[in-house]
């Protein structure tokens, strides 16, 4: 790893960073064309649609937590990677296969959701570490930015990609795009050259492994705030996502062609954010970047909440501020991924990073439930508002945190039943160019 190269010059990076994009792409595909294969080709039941949808959420659950830890066990995160593209890869390409032989089914297409939620929950876990093992600590924001950028570029393009492929190729051919974005994820993951030279602490058993991530999450008060944030942002904003569209509807008169236009500014929105992460840490440092993106998360809501006017005023201001939640949404995320890796030892970053993917999404599901249920309740605008002060309560969590403190430095700790700390761990830390962060 040279420092002194930038990101993009730096092969293994870029390769990478192209397996994602590509890997993420195909995904996005999927979600329209498989969907769309059950409704058309196997007359799915409103049960069906639920079970199938539900099914590509439910590895996350149920080993999200068990796949941190298996991460952290590893030497080599990478063979762990490509495997999982290649297994993701044969599930999605019996789907066509299926369907040309006459034998395709729903129970079918709900099988291929888990296989590939469950490879795609273990390269996630596996993916987090291998960052550091590739890329520079003082370029780690910079390498989260652009994934995240990637994401971006995927929920923009993704579903228009998607309904020509269908157009053209057919629901289940266009799956095969998919499979093929697998395979070309694994190949140039295959080249990266960059080794792994990591020394995994002793494993004391799954499940205590699995503790061990918990307990650090939750007492390093850095790993604290940041989960705590999480899981306040996104259970407001699933409950906001909830009602979102009805409220844009039927209380604002939006048409119904502008909310997908006005939808995709938020992924536009997303690349500049990842643009202004990378530069704005390089500057002041990730705590600052955190601590100032985070004021603005509850702004889009109120402003929405509060919105009147001709509709040409209300388009505008939900063409602004849904470009800028975008970037802002992306920077807190880079950022936070950032000081993830900072602030936690190599041995469980990903134990850390799988219990907070477990947080942060799993509340997801109960904040659209909480949601759904209060707009019943007391209306959608009410609903709103309260989610825009729901959401900025995280606030507290960033600002009442070491985060804050310009001469706080990460605390060094040990790993439950006294694990010694890698050496490496700490000589990193030395070496990050903006230490201590503010």
């Amino acid at each position: 790893m040279n420092p002194s190269v930038p990101l993009r010059r730096q092969r293994d990076y870029r390769l990478l960073w192209s397996a994602r994009t590509i890997s993420i792409t195909g995904s996005e595909v999927s979600k329209l064309a498989v969907p769309l294969t059950a409704i058309t080709l196997l007359a799915a039941s409103p049960f069906q649609m639920g079970v199938l949808t539900a099914a590509a959420s439910v590895p996350a659950l149920l080993f999200g937590l068990h796949s941190g830890a298996i991460a952290d066990r590893l030497r080599r995160h990478r063979p762990l990677m490509i495997g999982c593209e290649l297994v993701s890869c044969a599930a999605a390409l019996t789907v066509p296969l299926a369907w040309f032989l006459g034998v395709l089914t729903i129970p079918w297409l709900i099988a291929v959701a888990l296989v590939i939620g469950t490879a795609a929950v273990l390269f996630r876990s596996a993916n987090f570490p291998y960052v550091a093992a590739l890329v520079p600590p003082d370029q780690r924001t910079a390498a989260m930015a652009g994934f995240n950028a990637s994401y971006s570029v995927a929920s923009v393009a993704g579903p228009g990609l998607a309904g020509v492929l269908v157009q053209v190729l057919t629901a289940p051919l266009a799956v095969l795009v998919e499979g093929i974005s697998f395979l070309v994820s694994a190949l140039l993951l295959r080249t990266i050259r960059t080794p792994e030279n990591r020394q995994p602490a002793p494993s004391r058993g799954l499940w205590r492994d699995v503790v061990a991530g918990l307990r650090v999450s939750v007492t390093q008060p850095v790993l604290r705030a940041l989960l705590g944030a999480g899981v306040t942002i996104n259970f407001f904003a699933m409950a906001y996502v909830a009602v979102s569209m009805l409220y844009m509807l039927h209380t604002l008169g939006i048409p119904k062609g502008l909310i997908g236009l006005l939808t995709a500014l938020g992924g536009v929105g997303g690349l500049l954010g990842a643009w202004a992460a990378t530069r704005l840490a390089e500057r002041y440092g990730e705590n600052k970047v955190l601590l100032g993106s985070v004021l603005f998360f509850p702004l889009e809501i109120l402003a929405v909440g509060l919105l009147d006017g001709p509709l040409w005023w209300k388009v505008t201001v939900l063409a602004l501020t849904g470009t800028a939640t975008g970037g802002i949404v992306v920077a807190f995320a880079s950022c936070m991924s950032g000081i993830i890796l900072r602030d936690t030892a190599e041995e469980l970053r990903g134990r850390v990073n799988a219990t907070m993917t477990f947080a942060v999404q799993g509340v997801m599901a109960l904040g659209g439930l909480a949601g759904g249920a209060l707009a019943e309740v007391l209306g959608l605008r009410p609903v709103i508002l309260v989610c825009a002060v729901g959401i900025a309560t995280a606030i507290l969590w960033i600002w009442a945190s070491p985060l804050r403190s310009p001469s706080s430095r990460p605390p060094s700790y040990r790993q439950p039943d006294s694990v010694p700390l890698n050496s490496s761990t700490h000589q990193e830390r030395q070496v990050t160019k903006r230490q201590p962060l503010v």
